[in-house]
């Protein structure tokens, strides 16, 4: 079939591109309840480790407490405790939805920032309470 050649073609239509698309929060929280997942699984691996460490001798906690000490070690931690605080407080979100509550997008959308700025609050107050002395290292 011959195009017209009155009309010019028209350029295909072109998705959003990242940078230029607004994600909606509910898409934010779904991704980032993925993510989380992997998280926890990778920390369930180094809680693994700290349990195997601490069952091996002085010598095996003195080489875990180090890397855990060091500022990546307490950056991964912090990651844990967020990923663990966002997980449980999103899964209690899903939880609800299931139910059937909580699909109006204005709901979805402040349940999901509850659960951002809540998740993080818990697990700066988890740091803050450790670094307080509280949490049972210097025991």
């Amino acid at each position: 079939m011959a195009e017209n050649p009155q009309k010019p073609a028209r350029p295909r239509p072109l998705s959003p591109f990242i940078t230029i698309y607004r994600w909606p929060v509910t898409m934010a929280t779904s991704i980032t309840h993925r993510v989380t997942g992997v998280g926890l699984a990778i920390g369930s691996a180094v809680l693994a480790w700290w349990l195997v460490a601490i069952a091996s001798g002085p010598e095996a906690y003195a080489n875990f407490n180090m890397i855990a000490a060091s500022w990546i070690g307490q950056i991964a931690l912090f990651g844990f405790a967020w990923s663990l605080a966002y997980h449980l407080l999103n899964g209690i979100r899903h939880l609800a939805w299931d139910t059937g509550y909580g699909f109006n997008v204005k709901t979805a959308d402040a349940t999901g920032w509850f659960v951002i700025i809540l998740s993080v609050l818990l697990a700066i107050g988890v740091f803050a309470y450790v670094y307080l002395g509280h949490g049972g290292a210097g025991v």
